[in-house]
């Protein structure tokens, strides 16, 4: 780098300062783009895809359990195959990642606001409220995600809310037990004891103050968290206990084919499968690189 371009560099923002050292990592710069294509073509699933693979009016049995490129009685071109409903398997795909990131978005954006509030206020109040608070995370965190998500969804019954609701619960300890940390240094900062000394209320410290100064790390956990949720929604999914069938989901997809497997008819399952092992391998390469730029002692 010449001395005109370090001396530009040096004068930036911080956000580009950002930019400028994410895309020097060519394994995350495409995963970012993978991510972003990924929900761009969910966003846009249909205007997209050739068949609303959750309208029954538009599906024909006949065409059931497909190979891929097979041609349809009506014509029609199912690339990737279809299921054993007859749906074109790109379609279910496709729809089946709008819900997806949809789900993962929503339950990580909750499980984050939820958590970071109880963390922050458990460091800021202190005494008893500290504690209660966070004996409530500790024990929450000493039971695996995944069996909270079950059991609460087997309470809940199935349906896009419920599910959301499960994960909220079973992730937002991990945001409190990182705001807690984060906001418990900044505790005791001499600007925060300087704006205690206003007239200003706690919930404005603690908002304005505090949780801007926490931000980094919590990135971190949002983004590993977002895959999580998709993650968890999938396993779910494909026990039967997150989205009824009516509504699309790649875990539903893929348990829809696992008993088609030994037979030859791999794509039902397996399409569907690299679909999700793809989109949750780029968030967390996304994510990884984030961590590395925020806290650059962890980088490998």
């Amino acid at each position: 780098m010449t001395q005109a371009g370090a001396r530009d560099l040096s004068a930036a923002s911080p956000l580009r300062l950002f930019w400028f050292e994410f895309r020097q990592n060519r394994v995350a710069l495409v995963s970012l783009a993978i991510v972003v294509l990924i929900a761009a073509a969910a966003l846009l699933a249909p205007v997209l895809v050739p068949q609303n693979p959750y309208d029954l009016a538009s599906l024909v049995l006949g065409d059931a359990r497909r190979p891929p490129g097979h041609v349809g009685l009506n014509g029609f071109v199912y690339h990737l195959g279809s299921d054993a409903q007859g749906r074109d398997l790109l379609s279910a795909i496709v729809y089946g990642l709008r819900i997806s990131i949809q789900v993962g978005v929503i339950a990580g954006a909750v499980a984050f606001v939820f958590g970071v509030t109880m963390g922050a206020s458990a460091a800021f109040l202190g005494g008893r409220t500290e504690a209660l608070i966070m004996r409530i995370v500790d024990l929450q965190l000493s039971f695996p995600a995944i069996l909270l998500a079950l059991m609460i969804s087997a309470v809940l019954g199935k349906g896009m809310w419920q599910l959301v609701a499960a994960l909220v619960a079973a992730q937002y300890a991990y945001f409190a037990r990182t705001a807690h940390g984060a906001a418990s240094v900044e505790r005791g900062k001499d600007y925060v004891e300087a704006a205690l000394s206003t007239p200003l209320s706690a919930r404005r410290v603690i908002f304005r103050h505090i949780l801007p100064n926490c931000m980094p790390p919590l990135i971190v956990v949002a983004t590993v968290q977002v895959a999580n949720s998709i993650a968890l929604e999938a396993t779910l999914s494909f026990l039967g206990l997150g989205l009824p069938p009516t509504e699309p989901s790649l875990g539903s997809l893929i348990a829809n084919g696992f008993e088609y497997l030994l037979s030859g008819r791999y794509w039902i399952s397996i399409y569907p499968g690299i679909a999700l092992i793809t989109l949750i391998v780029a968030i967390n390469l996304v994510g990884d690189q984030v961590r590395d730029q925020i806290n650059p002692r962890l980088r490998r």
